[in-house]
């Protein structure tokens, strides 16, 4: 039998919302290709945006490590000479495409702040079918066309399929949302009205993700290519919710992760090993049997599905650089501790454009919009929502000094471009409007105030 094929299907800011996480929410065809495989409750992003995240688990490498540090649309992208796992899936004899949303490229675009674009063919993919508006019914019915056309071949396929749900504006889900008073709050949100119609928004746009995995999973096993394809779901980042989405809290980092075996190598249950997801690179190629390009930040966990015992990561690193503001911080998580350092001045807690604008926004926004602070650190074991900021308390100062060290010594072994000032990037226009009308960040000229960067010089931007 050839190499097994690849499904890669992954979706825009709906972090682990899924009934198989225990949120509250219909999501069967999800949760059945979760009982049909491995599903993995501690996996996360290093960078709680679309681009960076998304050319995390493309190339292996932390952002700042492959390039894509900001937005593919608004000028960023993978650096030249980075290697992408379609392109090490190529070099060992496999058909690569890509069918709906990416966020890694921009083809067919004028150059941004003299940034070069990464397009889908320097990325490694031989076709792109781009699916307009990229909305799950539609990518499914591209996914499916491919399944048809394909399950004959004797070429292994990597299969990359990207939906647009559920990323904002919700309102188009209107006909499916969930009512109201009966959705689950998410914790870190208050229980207002506002924010219970704008999770029930969500809950529909979930429901139309669904059922787009469920109608490809049937074509699967219809074909016949369910039982030679490694079949992948995940997310991107967490939410697009204030407190979720934008920042390195755990509601911002936190993805989905479900791995479904094929044939006589397939295996069920829950795996509680941290990952990250600059590891599922080097896991694809060492379960098809390739060599793992050197250099990768990534680690394989592939001996972890055969084995629950073996552990996972002991930490990983986490950023944010440009979303669409500048908000440049830098952090390590552990199973117990997170620790960030804020490199500018700004707000307490960065919430991107859209959720600033939605319903969630309008009901706390208000409250973030206060000076940040220069480090935080959370014991994330007594305190999981990250609202108590310990990076002064007497009883965490080894642990602050240690965690604090290992992200200076990380940036200067990575060369990170902060280090050499503010990096240069687009600001969407929406903020100039929100904050010239009073809507964003009152008081900002306030909040002057100087930052320290790792090596100690005076740094703020």
């Amino acid at each position: 039998m050839m190499q097994p094929n690849i499904l890669l299907m992954i979706s825009h800011d709906s972090g682990r919302k899924f009934q198989n996480y225990g949120y509250r929410v219909a999501t069967p065809h999800i949760n059945a290709l979760a009982q049909r495989g491995l599903q993995f409750d501690n996996c996360y992003c290093p960078a709680p945006q679309c681009s960076p995240s998304r050319g995390a688990l493309l190339t292996g490498l932390y952002p700042h490590n492959n390039g894509l540090i900001g937005l593919a649309h608004l000028g960023f992208c993978i650096s030249e000479g980075v290697t992408t796992l379609p392109k090490e899936l190529q070099k060992n004899g496999y058909y690569t495409a890509l069918i709906g949303l990416s966020h890694e490229t921009i083809n067919n675009a004028p150059p941004v702040a003299e940034r070069v674009f990464s397009s889908t063919t320097a990325l490694g993919y031989d076709d792109y079918n781009p699916v307009p508006g990229e909305r799950a019914s539609q990518v499914a019915d591209s996914v499916i066309d491919f399944l048809l056309r394909h399950q004959h071949d004797d070429r292994p396929f990597y299969l990359n399929a990207g939906f647009f749900e559920t990323h904002r504006d919700f309102d188009e889900y209107q006909p499916v949302a969930d009512r109201p008073d009966e959705v689950e709050v998410f914790d870190f949100l208050p229980d207002v009205d506002a924010v219970r119609q704008d999770i029930a928004l969500f809950n529909g746009a979930l429901k139309m993700l669904d059922s787009a995995v469920g109608r490809i999973c049937a074509a699967l096993d219809a074909t016949g290519l369910g039982d030679n394809t490694i079949v992948v779901f995940t997310t991107d980042h967490g939410v697009a919710f204030p407190l979720a989405k934008g920042t390195l809290k755990t509601a911002g980092l936190e993805t989905a992760l479900i791995i479904v075996l094929p044939g006589k190598a397939a295996v069920t249950g829950r795996r509680q090993a941290l990952l990250c997801n600059i590891d599922l690179m080097p896991t694809l190629l060492e379960l098809i049997g390739a060599e793992c390009p050197h250099g990768l930040d990534g680690k394989s966990f592939a001996s972890l599905l055969h084995s629950p015992c073996d552990e996972g990561r002991e930490s990983f690193f986490t950023e944010l650089t440009w979303h669409d503001k500048y908000h440049p911080m830098r952090g390590v998580r552990t199973a117990r501790y997170s620790y960030v350092k804020n490199f500018a001045d700004g707000p307490l807690v960065y919430i991107p454009v859209d959720a600033h604008l939605s319903l969630s926004g309008l009901a706390v926004r208000e409250r973030l919009y206060v000076p940040n602070e220069p480090e935080e650190l959370y014991d994330l074991h007594l305190d999981p929502l990250e609202k108590n900021n310990l990076i002064a308390h007497p009883d965490y100062q080894a642990i602050a000094a240690r965690l604090r060290e290992r992200v200076a010594n990380w940036m200067r072994e990575t060369d990170d471009p902060l280090l050499s000032g503010p990096v240069k990037g687009v600001e969407s226009r929406r903020w100039a409007q929100e904050i010239a009308a009073g809507r964003a960040y009152p008081g900002r000229e306030k909040w002057q105030k100087q930052m320290k960067s790792p090596e100690g010089d005076d740094r703020s931007g």
